[in-house]
């Protein structure tokens, strides 16, 4: 019979997880804090830990780094009803199986449990070595969210911050790759070392080249000194390659070479210089879509696309919306030297129902300008701009009959005022609307 030590300071959480799991044939052991829970383990050593977060004493990340190097192959499962990046990231860095937030389903916990238990490694494993201490929390502003996509976000970055390998991130402008990227960075072992990005679309690519690689005196007009490139000044740390797929073809030639050989060649330079960085990617477009148009060449892309990570935008995850707005108000807030309270209800419907195309970015830049020009405590649907009250409470009123539009016609000015605010990016219009791209396109054609 499985054994299962559960670990929570909240006794009614202890008692309906004891009688759930003996309910379904596991021998369960309870404790109130970490410090029990290790003494408890010392004495009869458990086959799988479900263990809070939150607790006084000994904390549920203190006491999975005591059970790793008790038992490294150990499944340890944790639980919080205060789900954060920071808490989500550590805990999966230190090796913990699964990540779950209250309130939890009776059928999640009973999944997790059974594929815990199922994934139990041989015994005689070596625990892995500490990773560096979790960054303070400042560095992980931006990144905030409880919804599904967020967790599962959070517990990726733990995973993949502990390995070297290449990352290749894609997502909209606006949803926050730079930041994922700098908090992967932030929690590997590199965190000490320097991390540096680059807008691969933002600089000419005669000019890119020297930026990367560097260049020696003489290389071309202007080159009066040696001068050391991006991949020479990271070395040990992280390098950021964003917008990626911008990249001409002739310098993804010579990027997939650093990446296979490790070793750069400055511009107009015959020595080749060995760099030790981590590299990871970002694009706001489709690579794969790149590819097929003879844009980005195939094998950079598989060599970049060891570990994908997509960030969906936040329309696709409207649990994130009114977290990371209050987040982005508190912020400002203390910037600003202001004391807005919140939202008004009304507030934060339009908020929600708003199809934010500009995703985090945009949002963070609202709210920002609102706490500037606040005068009230709350923020109320008058100080919103146009976009947000010109919403459903204008839809809700019935036209005149005699102004009466046919559906076709009210679609078509939806579809074009949606173009207008997207600057007729029709792969941006055609997700707003719920609809394909070749949906879209047929019906502009229509008009």
């Amino acid at each position: 019979m499985p054994r299962v030590l559960v670990v929570d300071d909240e006794p009614g959480m202890r008692d309906f997880l004891a009688l759930l799991l003996e309910g379904e044939g596991y021998e369960v052991a309870t404790a109130a804090d970490g410090g029990e829970a290790l003494r408890r383990f010392e004495e009869r050593p458990a086959d799988v830990v479900i263990s809070d977060i939150r607790m006084p004493k000994v904390d549920g990340v203190a006491l999975l780094g005591g059970l790793r190097q008790r038992d490294p192959s150990l499944p340890v499962i944790m639980i919080t009803a205060h789900a954060s990046a920071d808490s989500a990231i550590q805990a999966m860095k230190l090796g913990a199986i699964d990540y779950i937030t209250k309130p939890f389903q009776v059928a999640e916990i009973k999944l997790v449990l059974g594929r815990a238990l199922a994934a139990r490694a041989p015994a005689g494993l070596r625990a892995p070595e500490p990773g560096p201490a979790a960054p303070p929390e400042e560095w992980l502003q931006g990144i905030v969210g409880r919804s599904h996509r967020m967790i599962d976000l959070y517990k990726l970055i733990g995973k993949v911050s502990e390995v070297d390998s290449t990352v290749l991130i894609t997502g909209e402008s606006g949803t926050g790759k730079t930041l994922v990227a700098r908090t992967i960075h932030l929690h590997s072992p590199r965190a000490d070392r320097p991390f540096l990005a680059i807008n691969c679309g933002a600089i000419p690519s005669e000019l890119l080249e020297s930026e990367l690689f560097g260049h020696v005196k003489g290389a071309f007009t202007g080159a009066v000194v040696h001068k050391a490139g991006l991949f020479e000044v990271a070395r040990g740390g992280t390098v950021l390659l964003d917008e990626v797929t911008d990249m001409s073809l002739a310098l993804q030639v010579k990027l997939l070479h650093v990446l296979q050989g490790r070793t750069i060649r400055r511009v107009g330079g015959t020595e080749d210089i060995g760099v030790d960085v981590r590299v990871i990617a970002a694009t706001n477009k489709d690579p794969l879509q790149e590819v097929a148009r003879g844009l980005f060449r195939e094998d950079l892309f598989y060599r970049l696309n060891v570990i994908p990570i997509h960030i969906l935008p936040l329309r696709e995850r409207k649990d994130d919306i009114l977290p990371l707005a209050r987040h982005f108000l508190g912020e400002s807030n203390l910037r600003s030297h202001k004391t807005l309270k919140g939202f008004t209800p009304e507030s934060e419907r339009l908020l929600l129902n708003y199809p934010w195309p500009g995703n985090v970015r945009e949002l963070h830049n609202l709210i920002e300008r609102l706490v500037i020009l606040g005068t009230s405590d709350h923020i109320e649907p008058a100080h919103l701009p146009v976009p947000f009250t010109a919403q459903a409470p204008r839809l809700a009123q019935p036209e005149p009959l005699g102004d009466a539009r046919t559906l076709a016609e009210v679609e078509r000015g939806y579809i074009n005022q949606v173009m207008q605010r997207v600057e007729m990016n029709k792969s941006k219009a055609a997700k707003i609307l719920g609809i394909s791209r070749q949906t879209l396109r047929k019906k502009l054609m229509e008009e």
